[in-house]
């Protein structure tokens, strides 16, 4: 085979005039202005009869003409006679053509190569001379079925068919354009000089458009991708890419567009793929590199108006797969007239019962099929009849283990507990049914006899840490309703109850037995309030990770899994028993959030954390996010499975829950707060399906004792092209299984050994995607990357830069890593991109002449100092505090209106003005699209050190941190990477 290029004659291939550009040693090839990111949507057809002036300002030499060989071209009928010119040929043949600036003249062609690459001689086909030349043709990439996209050119404008693009008018998306590939003909090179790649004209595809094969209809959009620019000139410290046009998250999550195929899936918001399709073959998976699962969320809050519908079977049973189990769903078909129903999943034939039976219409859809609900969404609720219930429904239960040591009484804990629980009573679930206990423990054990029949509650101290026991069999776990007086007085007088105590001492592990004993036979919810380092009787934790010199060992791991296997062991026993356990931790100083937050990893729980908790500064997000665990809807006793179509099956689960067999999910209690990831593996080499279906199956007790079945069924195609699967990947679905599966690799290995698992799966799936187009395309300085995955290399940029997983020792606490870490494995796609990438927001301009619609003045900005302006007032949201970063040039009348006199770093900034008024607008705005967390307000100025770093500087994430990069650099090292053999 014969060099390609510009530089030698290839038989079959037409020649340029001009010489061919000298070779770069470097990968980053220059020519011209450099632009970032660019993307053009699909354009009209570009015939090669377009013609026009110049654009103003920039000259082009004109195009040589071109040589057409063997067949004709696609856009040449057979009927085309050589002797014509392309006027007759306009007129006659082509009329949506305009006219040729000059008469094409008959050509003899030369030999072109075959399909295999080899030149052949070909018969002398009649060719003809145009100019602007037509589109090359490109082929397909090796083992695909579905045709490759290609860069569109520069849209002609009125003046000229080529156009120059500069930086700043680049759009950041490439798009690509409907193709049919030819079999066995070259495509012609580039037209006109040889040039690089640093602008849109300069690819060597610059102005291909949609082509017809013999007059037929053009294909719809085959892919979509985007290029980036990574050209430099050699010698200089510029990489070459413009940062502003690097694309950015900018709007939150993007959630993927549904196939249209499939309109009767469950809502995203219930589950998500990581990409909407499935592999035919264990080959092409093994190509994917990136995670192939979901993520499910089976109790995502939703709309107004779009409730889940509740269908109640009655005597008939839910109506279900014999064989697989699979319930009824909109994905079922019909047969028999009407009397026999066939299992989408498993293709089994069930009898339609005779109470739920129903004629079919011509088309062989059931006529009640509007009525049925089952029938006809992909999300639905079943009553369960009594044969789904091992033991009768247990009314909601709330059991209270509060630390009373010196630590709580100190930092106001105790009274702002006590005030929200009460101010929560009358919106506690399950009412009248709700049971509520409370038990206080320092160095000793005190139960609270709540009786409906005292006046005051009755106190009663045990002391035998070894040896725990129930003071009372009965009245520690009470109706709420029937002991609401006693239960009141009991919260009035907490506050002052302990407020002489010394008492430094927490006896937490018997105290978590001594709940166990109480709750064991109603279950329910376990809330556990810890200030301090659990330190007396079973379970008693030391003090570590102050030691730097065992991070980078293969001990660093140690630090973050629990020291003591007695927590794992009780979660065990709360799951068997169906009690969840909330972890609430105060301290300022190392409380081993590691061990105590493996209760509610394994109980369907969750981790709140406040360090340095100050009921003055802290109390407001310590009311909200409590008042939040209590009021809102709970699952009880519930159990959860997924189940799939023939081929496929679920092997592996992330989240907090105990896994009772192979695919069953144990969940004492969850919310809409809590999702679940899982991967998906093949079953067979090769998948015999056309379409796969998912269908998640959470049984659970309602609050009203209802038992109930929540079910959402979702399809997916089986494809044979990897780069449909790219296409319909969903980048908030990947990231979210992604950053489930870090956080669990750093239970086993160095949080460098996380950082670098996430770069090696994004560098091999772009990898993996540049050969699909790079060599057809000849990008050889480009860094491409599907459309639909723009956003990924940021988001694991954003991951490793975490506090779940960057640096070492001295970079995040350990508490606050691990609690991050617990965090992450819960949270819906939504809140995990946004604590990933936080918004930025600039509201200066806001406070001072104010506005109707905040959310379109409300712009988010990059994560760069370079955003940041000495003249500004910033707001950072991460959906979990907010920092409020003053520019030292700000001007006076902004600070004094919404601080006034107060310094502090959590000051009120409430205050009667318009200024600190639209302030708390802007709050309340960014609070309400998270109502999960309530972020507290931090204030910092510009240049207060070391506030300012930690708060907000080592949070951009685009920045440079130590030990770390910033995002353009971070690009360059993948694109490298990705460019390796």
């Amino acid at each position: 085979m014969q060099p390609m290029g510009n530089d030698k004659p290839i038989p079959g291939r037409p020649t340029s005039p001009f010489s061919a550009a000298p070779p770069v040693s470097s990968p980053f090839l220059s020519s011209g202005p450099v632009v970032g990111s660019e993307k053009t949507a699909a354009t009209p057809l570009l015939t090669p009869f377009s013609s026009g002036t110049q654009a103003t300002g920039y000259r082009m030499p004109a195009p040589p003409p071109t040589r057409f060989n063997g067949p004709f071209t696609p856009t040449q009928p057979p009927s085309f006679h050589p002797t014509q010119d392309a006027a007759t040929y306009q007129q006659t043949q082509a009329p949506r053509f305009p006219p040729p600036s000059q008469p094409a003249t008959p050509l003899r062609g030369p030999p072109v190569a075959n399909s295999v690459g080899s030149f052949q001689p070909q018969p002398q086909v009649p060719t003809f001379r145009m100019s602007p030349p037509h589109p090359p043709a490109v082929q397909s990439p090796p083992g695909s079925n579905i045709p490759p996209p290609h860069f569109l050119g520069p849209r002609p404008g009125p003046q000229s068919p080529f156009q120059t693009l500069s930086a700043s008018q680049a759009s950041p998306h490439f798009r690509a354009s409907p193709y049919i590939a030819q079999q066995g003909v070259i495509p012609p090179p580039p037209i006109g000089p040889p040039l690089g790649v640093g602008s849109r004209e300069q690819m060597p595809f610059p102005h291909i458009g949609q082509q017809h094969v013999g007059g037929g209809p053009m294909q719809g959009l085959v892919e979509e991708f985007q290029s980036l620019s990574v050209g430099s000139i050699p010698g200089s410290l510029d990489s070459g890419i413009d940062a502003k046009s690097l694309p950015r998250p900018l709007d939150g999550d993007e959630e993927p567009r549904i196939l249209e195929s499939y309109p009767l899936n469950c809502h995203l918001r219930f589950l998500r793929l990581t990409t909407h399709t499935v592999p035919s073959s264990q080959s092409l998976l093994a190509r994917w590199h990136l995670p192939l699962g979901a993520v499910v969320t089976p109790l995502a809050e939703v709309p107004e108006g779009e409730e889940v519908p509740i269908v109640n079977f009655g005597t008939a049973g839910v109506v279900r797969c014999r064989r697989c189990r699979t319930y009824i769903n909109p994905y079922v078909t019909f047969t028999d007239a009407g009397r026999k129903w066939r299992c989408n999943l498993c293709s089994l034939l069930n009898d339609v019962p005779a109470e739920y039976y129903c004629a079919l219409d011509a088309t062989g859809r059931r006529l009640d099929i509007d009525q049925r609900p089952e029938l006809s969404k992909g999300s639905v609720e079943f009553v369960a009849p009594t044969e789904y219930m091992v033991r009768p429904p247990m009314p909601p239960s709330y059991f209270f283990l509060i630390d009373v040591s010196v630590a709580a009484v100190q930092s106001g804990l105790l009274e702002v507990v006590a005030t929200t629980i009460k101010s929560c009573l009358d919106g506690l679930p399950g009412s009248p049914r709700t049971q509520i206990g409370f038990l206080t423990f320092d160095s000793t054990l005190h139960f609270h006899n709540l009786k409906s029949s005292l006046s005051q509650p009755q106190m009663m101290v045990v002391a035998d840490l070894d040896d725990v026991f129930l003071p009372l069999p009965d009245d520690l776990l009470v109706n709420l309703s029937d002991s609401r007086h006693v239960v009141d007085a009991f919260l009035d007088s907490l506050p002052s109850m302990f407020q002489n105590s010394a008492n430094v001492e927490s006896a937490s592990g018997p105290a978590l037995k001594a709940a166990f004993m109480v709750m064991s036979q109603l279950g329910g919810k376990l809330l556990v309030f810890q200030s301090t380092l659990p330190s007396l009787g079973i379970g008693r934790l030391r003090l570590r990770g102050d030691d730097p010199r065992v991070y980078g060992t293969d001990k660093e791991h140690t630090l973050r899994i629990p020291e003591d296997p007695f927590y794992k062991q009780m979660a065990a026993e709360f799951t068997k028993h169906q009690i969840a356990v909330d972890i609430f931790a105060f301290s300022e100083k190392y409380s081993d959030i590691a061990s105590l937050g493996s209760l509610a990893k394994y109980t369907g729980g969750q981790v709140y954390h406040y360090p340095a908790f100050q009921a003055a500064t802290h109390h407001e997000k310590l009311r909200y996010e409590l008042a939040r665990d209590l009021r809102r809807e709970t699952a009880w006793e519930a159990v959860m499975r997924i189940r799939c179509g023939k081929g496929v099956r679920f092997t592996t689960y992330h989240g907090h829950f105990m896994l009772r067999s192979t695919d069953l999910l144990a969940l004492p209690a969850v919310d809409c707060d809590k999702s679940f990831a899982m991967q998906l593996s093949l079953e067979d080499t090769l998948m015999t399906t056309q379409t796969v279906y998912f269908q998640v199956a959470l049984l659970y007790t309602s609050s009203s004792g209802e038992r109930r079945i929540r079910v959402h069924t979702a399809a997916a195609p089986v494809v044979t092209d990897l780069s449909e699967m790219y296409r319909q990947a969903d980048t908030g679905a990947i990231v979210s299984v992604l950053s489930r599966l870090a956080v669990e690799n750093t239970l086993s290995h160095k949080l460098e050994d996380a950082r670098q698992l996430m770069q090696l799966k994004l560098v091999k799936s772009l990898k993996e995607y540049r050969t699909l187009y790079a060599v057809q395309h000849r990008l050889g300085g480009r860094f491409i990357f599907p459309d639909s995955l723009k956003f990924l290399p940021l988001y694991i940029l954003s991951l490793c830069k975490s506090a779940a997983l960057r640096g070492g020792y001295a970079d995040v606490l350990l508490d606050e890593r691990c609690a991050t870490g617990y965090s992450m494995m819960i949270l819906p796609i939504t809140r995990m991109l946004k604590l990933l990438y936080p918004g930025l927001y600039r509201i200066d301009e806001i406070l001072t002449k104010g506005t109707d619609n905040l959310d379109e003045s409300l712009k988010p900005l990059a994560l760069t100092s370079q955003c940041l302006d000495a003249r500004g007032l910033y707001i950072y949201d991460d959906g979990f505090s907010f920092v409020i970063w003053l520019g030292r040039m700000l001007s006076p009348d902004i600070v004094n209106s919404i601080l006034g006199v107060d310094l502090s770093s959590f000051p009120d900034l409430s205050r009667d003005n318009n200024i600190s008024r639209r302030m708390m607008r802007i709050l309340k705005a960014l609070r309400e699209k998270n109502r999960s967390s309530y972020q507290l307000c931090r204030i910092i100025r510009q240049d207060e050190q070391p506030r300012e770093g930690f708060l907000l500087l080592n949070n951009l994430i685009e920045d440079q941190t130590p030990g770390s990069s910033t995002f353009v650099d971070w690009i360059l090292q993948i694109y490298r990477q990705s460019q390796s053999s």
